[in-house]
């Protein structure tokens, strides 16, 4: 069955082929509003590796790594590390279910000794939420150890897995990370080197990745040909880190090195520093980061390739101004991500930015836990209005983004039960319209409500009386990568549908119309 086909059969929709976009997949009419999973958007991953040249005990800093990576994934953490002096192929791993800070206590890690490591915190994208699934995956095979954590989505894991399975692989997880693991390892049989195995396996992946190798003597990096998640290198005396974001690396002290180029495999030993391999490497043209990346996912003071994501969701609340303004008597953000944006929005209006929101700081992220019940009430204790700063105000909200609309509308009666006497609510993306295929879980169209309403019909929905997102140039001008470092472009395909990738057959489909099951 060739694609089209296969999309057809299980979305009842179309395909557009483009030369250089890749998929675009046309709207699909079938929804079912009581199939929603999801409100806010779901946490990719964060991987943390570390190689100290002198011999020091790496398990407590990857420990405070994960910890400043923890607004990535809040379901389970891992951490495993071996000793490259001591007898090769030991590796100490302890991971569990939970927060970084209840997985790992004084007594778990002071027995964890090794100068290379890595770690792992995980939201489940792909694979349901066990401890099985937990990472770091260790590997034992015939040249030793692998030891390795995943950010990313593959669109092909389903057919890699088969071509392990049909060989005799068994797996222990329901995870793609494990099929990119093992195909790691079977490279490694016919390579010279661990470097050449981890690229000869990535070129059989298909999709989005950022991975971090432990090798028994070398700290191996990889990051997919379009750049789609973060990746970067730091550096603290004479120890070398690989992390998701730079806030993990002022965390620790370390100091930013450089991101780790889109199709770059980086190897790192104590003979030879940095190497770097650009086999994979596309044109700068053809790159696509992650839009999220910047709008939501980062925190606000991590830089990713080159642009400072604080910055940007400044400058996405300006473009807000001045494309949709509205008189208003003060400027909100809905915390966190939504509080820079804000800020922006009032510098470019005038209006006076204010704090409108208490937020209940031990409470996780709502969209964090898997279940309907669960996320409900999470939302129903995560925020306060202060009565004081909007009673008889007309009130502009900035949020990130919508994607199931009932988070927003609750915010909204919020607002209006306090005593604002207008609430005029202004997004900081696109609307989204497009499942995601490359880590963001949002893999149907029936969870996104803009896929179905028109701006009109959700500011309805929502119960505002106005309502605006960004445009697709405004979110591209305030993502401004510098061009004579990173001459690259942003993946907007949950905005316009636009892929940069082409959907496999083996990808499961009907995941687009069914959702998935929690």
């Amino acid at each position: 069955m060739n694609q089209d086909n296969n999309i057809n059969q299980y979305i009842n929709t179309s395909i557009d082929t483009k030369s250089h976009t890749g998929t675009k997949l046309k709207r699909c009419s079938d929804i079912d509003e009581h199939n929603h999973v999801f409100d806010e958007l779901h946490e990719e991953c964060g991987v943390f590796g570390m190689y100290d040249f002198d011999g020091g005990n790496v398990a407590s800093t990857i420990y405070y790594g994960l910890f400043a990576l923890q607004h990535r994934g809040q379901e389970s953490c891992g951490i495993a590390v071996s000793d490259t002096h001591g007898p090769k192929g030991k590796v100490t791993t302890h991971k569990g279910m939970g927060l970084v800070n209840e997985v790992f206590t004084p007594d778990i890690l002071e027995p964890m000794k090794g100068d290379i490591g890595v770690g792992h915190v995980r939201y489940s994208t792909a694979g349901s939420s066990t401890r099985e699934n937990a990472q770091p995956l260790v590997l034992n095979y015939v040249k030793g150890t692998l030891a390795m954590a995943h950010n990313g989505n593959l669109i092909n894991a389903k057919e890699l897995r088969k071509e392990l399975e049909y060989t005799g692989a068994i797996f222990q997880t329901t995870i793609d990370s494990e099929v990119i693991a093992y195909h790691i390892a079977r490279e490694r049989l016919n390579s010279k080197t661990a470097e050449e195995a981890v690229r000869r396996a990535c070129q059989k992946l298909k999709g989005a990745y950022a991975l971090v190798v432990e090798s028994p003597r070398k700290l191996i990096a990889a990051r997919d040909p379009f750049g789609f998640k973060p990746l970067c290198i730091g550096k603290r005396d004479n120890a070398y880190i690989v992390t998701s974001e730079t806030c993990a690396l002022d965390t620790i002290g370390a100091e930013f090195v450089r991101d780790i180029e889109p199709g770059e495999v980086i190897t790192i030993t104590p003979e030879k520093g940095i190497e770097s391999d650009m086999t994979m490497a596309l044109a700068p043209e053809k790159q696509a980061r992650c839009v999220f990346e910047y709008i939501y996912f980062a925190r606000p003071d991590s830089h990713i390739d080159g642009v400072s994501v604080y910055s940007s969701r400044i400058k996405a609340g300006r473009f807000l101004a001045m494309d949709s303004p509205v008189e208003a008597d003060i400027v909100t953000g809905v915390p966190e991500s939504g509080n820079a944006a804000a800020l922006g929005y009032s510098l470019e209006s005038g209006i006076p930015y204010g704090t409108a929101f208490v937020k209940n700081g031990y409470v996780g992220r709502t969209f964090i836990k898997p279940k309907q019940s669960s996320r409900e009430s999470s939302v129903q204790i995560k925020l306060n209005v202060l009565k004081e700063a909007v009673k008889g105000k007309r009130v502009v909200m900035i949020d990130d983004s919508i994607v199931r609309g009932t988070t927003s509308k609750r915010i909204v009666r919020l607002l209006k039960e306090a005593g604002a006497r207008e609430v005029h609510v202004r997004i900081a993306s696109p609307a989204i319209k497009y499942p995601c295929f490359y880590g963001v879980d949002m893999s149907t169209m029936d969870e996104l409500i803009s896929n179905r309403l028109n701006v009109n019909e959700l500011c309805n929905y929502i119960e505002a009386d106005s309502l605006a997102f960004i445009t697709e140039e405004g979110i591209d001008k305030s993502i401004h990568f510098n061009k004579e470092k990173h001459k690259c472009s942003l993946c907007l395909a949950c905005f316009n549908g636009e892929y940069v990738t082409n959907l496999y057959d083996s990808f499961e489909m009907d995941k687009i119309k069914k959702g998935k099951e929690y």
